[in-house]
């Protein structure tokens, strides 16, 4: 329907735009000649997609009751949440008009009013001036006209619609309109407070690591996106890591599935010298900032030089499964953000991308992976790919029955290393949470991380393979 309008609009538009001459269209009376209306704003976002947007504006307000109105307020504002402080004033009721001015919507609210079709003759140039009734605007506009009825034409002719005003209910700009009750006359501060949509944040971190040095440089970034609707000026601007409740996530997203290649942590339990909101990290824009609508702005938060960093390879393999050929190893890259490693903070949700430099000294892009909010002195292992030379095959060597409910399963993991130096494969086999699994013998000593996981440290020498064997006694 609103393309159709649309459409229909460009038919009453056709060389130039609906327009309204300046003595037949005052603006808004709420309408400001030049910038915005906003006044001193503060822009706190989180990262689930809500923001609290605090606007602090001087208002001259008489005594009595009094409507006051605020333009350029988020037009994703949730209503609801507003909150309005004005000394010596009393709110009594609040609306907010969401319904913007534009060619559709002016066409729209014009159904049943009377406008003026202007026709310019393209060999003089003399142009005709006929009063029109717009009747209906559902897929074309529909106008009677000299007494008959016809539908504007996209027909190469020059015609534009003059509109006598303004329709009350359309705003140029989402504002927000009050009622107040004011004990007195004069001009104060009101600080206008809401919760809105359409403003977020992510981080992005750039990793260049060194395999050389056993260091990685990192660099953090905050990616801010504005699809408000509004341009917030000047703004204050706080971040805010970490998830914050709604009542409007009732968990029904749907399931997720987990990424191939899903990054893993030791959780630390260092503190950052970091300031704290309750439980989420807050991380403050040095300066003022413009957050322009449907805008992405990315602002520098961490520049960390010469972390302790290694480069490795993990396997993990399914319920006691056999591979037919042998599968790339898991590249990863591990570092740790402790104060003694030298990164020393708390890390924001976000991907990390991670770049290498060749034999030209040029950084080249090796891979990426998303961490999840990770507390300071956390160890973080972080997939970037599948490694070219270091292979996994998983074999099932037997499976026999021991006695009525019980299995007996021979795993044999074969690993080989084409590159001209040693490696060390983190070798995982997964699964073992299911049907109460037990280990009967393994050829290297492994760790029962957790009760569905054995891991086993396997160096795999330059040029080289490495068996491993296990036997495990299952349920199932």
């Amino acid at each position: 329907m609103r393309k159709s309008i649309s459409r229909a609009c460009g038919l009453v538009m056709l060389l130039g735009s609906i327009s309204a001459a300046a003595q037949q269209l005052p603006p808004p009376a709420d309408s400001p000649t030049a910038g915005t209306a906003q006044g001193d704003v503060s822009v706190t976002i989180y990262t689930n997609d809500v923001a609290l947007v605090q606007d602090i504006r001087p208002l001259n307000l008489a005594s009595g009751r009094v409507r006051q109105n605020f333009p350029d307020v988020s037009a994703a504002i949730r209503p609801e949440t507003v909150s309005l402080t004005v000394p010596d004033a009393a709110i009594v009721e609040q609306n907010f008009d969401y319904d913007l001015l534009s060619p559709s919507s002016l066409m729209e609210k014009a159904i049943g009013e009377t406008i003026t079709l202007v026709r310019t003759n393209p060999a003089t140039g003399a142009e005709t001036r006929d009063r029109a009734k717009v009747l209906a605007v559902n897929g074309g506009v529909v106008i009677e006209v000299n007494g008959h009825v016809e539908v504007l034409r996209d027909d190469g002719l020059p015609v534009r619609a003059v509109f006598d005003r303004v329709p009350d209910a359309l705003r140029a700009r989402p504002t927000l309109s009050v009622t107040l009750t004011s004990t007195r006359g004069g001009t104060r501060p009101a600080t206008l407070s809401y919760l809105s949509r359409g403003l977020g944040w992510s981080a992005d971190y750039v990793a260049l690591f060194d395999d050389k040095s056993g260091t990685v440089d990192i660099q953090g970034w905050v990616t801010l996106k504005n699809s408000s609707g509004t341009t917030f000026a000047n703004a204050k601007t706080l971040l805010v890591a970490g998830e914050v409740g709604s009542a409007d996530d009732d968990g029904s997203g749907g399931y997720a599935p987990r990424p191939r290649h899903r990054t893993t942590k030791r959780p630390g339990t260092e503190s950052a010298a970091r300031e704290q909101l309750g439980d989420f990290y807050l991380y403050p824009l040095a300066e003022r900032t413009t957050i322009a609508d449907k805008q992405t702005k990315q602002v520098s938060f961490l520049d960390a030089k010469g972390v302790a960093a290694g480069a490795g390879y993990r396997f993990e393999n399914g319920w006691l499964g056999s591979s037919d050929e042998p599968r790339s190893a898991q590249s990863v890259l591990r570092f740790s953000n402790s104060g003694a490693a030298g990164l020393g903070d708390a890390l924001p949700a976000g991907v990390v991308r991670v770049y290498v430099r060749d034999a030209r000294g040029q950084p080249q892009f090796t891979g990426e992976n998303r961490i999840e909010h990770t507390p300071q002195g956390s160890t973080i292992a972080l997939p970037t790919g599948d490694a070219f030379d270091v292979k996994v095959q998983p074999v099932t060597v037997s499976r026999t029955r021991q006695g009525d409910r019980r299995w007996r399963t021979a795993m044999q993991y074969k690993l080989t290393n084409a590159r001209a130096r040693p490696v060390t494969v983190e070798l995982i086999q997964g699964g073992l949470d299911w049907g109460d699994v037990r280990v009967v013998e393994d050829s290297a000593k492994g760790e029962r991380r957790t009760a569905g996981t054995l891991a086993w440290q396997v160096s795999v020498p330059a040029n080289g393979s490495t068996t491993v064997t296990a036997t495990f006694d299952t349920r199932y």
